[in-house]
């Protein structure tokens, strides 16, 4: 499906106020992402972020890495308050990721739960790449082609993930992969309406600008109850991390 980049923006500019709480399997990404990360290096020169949001990579990035600057870039230009409150004399950068030009030359991209909205991989890949320093890292979280599977299942709104191989295989021009690691985490639900607040809430009902009707809603929320009893909603992250070749 076709990628609305005005709509993603005001979808998560709706969702800033609640989605820090809400985004339980993002902050579990975060974690996982600079854990990892940590165990390859702590120490950089300039740190770029891309898709900062409200910060919660940024949090975690600010407690356990070493760095002399840190830039942050997202849609949102709202993400800048969010990102200068963590990191004081943080450069923001508002817009497109690929079209922003830092001051310095990164050492370090990270990126948390935001490369699955790029439409060509292997253009973000390349342009990473021409960004970075000799031996800079790549590091990133993403989803794998089962992440909202239900969601696709019942309405066939879906993103065009690819597998952890497809990423690996596009990556491999421009980087050599020093980690990388697929799971799946599920969230359970009281009922539907609870699971369709939580994706309004984290901003990931941006697939369409559709408003459903409330007969579409009770339709919904009658067969997803029937498909899927358990009120279930799976993410499945994927990890990267990788070296400039």
């Amino acid at each position: 499906m076709q990628v609305n980049p005005k709509l993603i923006k005001n979808q998560f500019e709706k969702s800033f106020e609640t989605y820090s709480q809400n985004a339980i399997v993002q902050q579990v990404m975060a974690q996982k992402l600079i854990e990892e990360l940590c165990k390859i290096r702590t120490q950089y020169k300039n740190v770029l972020e891309l898709g900062s949001g409200t910060g919660l990579l940024t949090k975690e990035a600010a407690q356990a890495l070493v760095f002399e600057k840190y830039f942050a870039n997202d849609l949102v230009e709202k993400s800048k308050k969010y990102i200068t409150e963590i990191i004081p004399n943080a450069v923001f950068y508002g817009g497109n990721a690929i079209k922003i030009k830092p001051s310095k030359k990164p050492d370090l991209i990270i990126s948390n739960a935001m490369f699955q909205w790029f439409k060509n991989l292997a253009k973000v890949s390349e342009h990473c790449k021409n960004l970075l320093e000799k031996d800079g890292i790549l590091a990133f979280t993403t989803f794998s082609e089962d992440n909202f599977k239900e969601i696709r299942e019942l309405t066939g709104l879906s993103l065009e993930y690819k597998s952890l191989d497809e990423i690996i295989q596009i990556l491999e021009k421009d980087f050599e992969i020093l980690y990388k690691e697929e799971f799946t985490h599920q969230l359970k639900f009281n009922n539907p309406l609870e699971l369709l607040a939580h994706m309004k809430n984290t901003g990931v009902n941006s697939l369409t600008s559709k408003h459903w009707t409330f007969k579409e809603v009770k339709e919904f929320c009658d067969n997803y109850k029937e498909k899927f009893p358990e009120i279930s909603l799976t993410y499945s992250p994927i990890v990267i991390i990788c070296l400039k070749k």
